[in-house]
């Protein structure tokens, strides 16, 4: 996170320099122990998640699949922000881009949201530009149905029952180690891909 949200190039895996401007606050830095990388959506169990299978919380912990769900941020703003949700708190400054942000990584993991929760939202919102969000929706395994909390296929895409399909409509390839999306289809050939063109 902290080499792609750099505003310079960065080179290697443990990058300590570089330069990042957190939106919470607008702090910049150059130095990587100032910023944090913040689940911009705490994994919360009363959201949804105490329902997932180990798999899909680390998945969702690790996700890079998109580019809302983990932000580097600085450290005060992070640990004000703590495990709050838009209703507690809220950044000082770019409330718009953190609404979207909020909404699209709530919709990609399919968690809940409370009365509280949508109110301080629809409130904010009503204040930002009218913008069409994408999503991708997360794979969601659910403890129950995935036994030892992981399977080859645990749950199905949404959108599409084949692979082929999938494929016709643009998506795919995808790869065990990188997209959750790998988990809702079956792979018949072990190379650690599945809808390949």
């Amino acid at each position: 996170m902290l080499a792609a949200e750099s505003l310079v190039s960065v080179r290697g895996c443990d990058v300590r320099v570089g330069k990042w401007r957190s939106y919470y606050d607008r702090q910049v830095t150059t130095r990587s122990s100032d910023f944090d990388i913040d689940h911009l959506v705490p994994l919360a169990w009363d959201s949804g998640a105490r329902r997932w299978s180990g798999g899909t919380r680390q998945r969702y912990a690790n996700d890079l699949g998109d580019s809302r769900s983990l932000v580097a941020v600085s450290a005060s703003s992070n640990r004000s922000k703590s495990d709050r949700d838009p209703a507690q708190w809220q950044p000082r400054y770019d409330k718009c881009t953190y609404v979207r942000q909020w909404v699209a990584v709530k919709t990609r993991w399919a968690l809940e949201v409370n009365a509280a929760e949508k109110q301080a939202l629809l409130s904010r919102a009503s204040h930002c530009a009218n913008t069409v969000l994408t999503v991708r929706r997360a794979s969601i395994v659910t403890a129950s149905a995935s036994g030892s909390g992981e399977g080859t296929s645990g749950s199905n895409d949404p959108r599409f029952s084949y692979c082929y399909q999938a494929v016709a409509a643009g998506y795919g390839p995808y790869y065990r180690s990188r997209d959750p999306e790998y988990w809702w289809y079956t792979e018949g050939d072990a190379d650690g891909v599945v809808c390949e063109s």
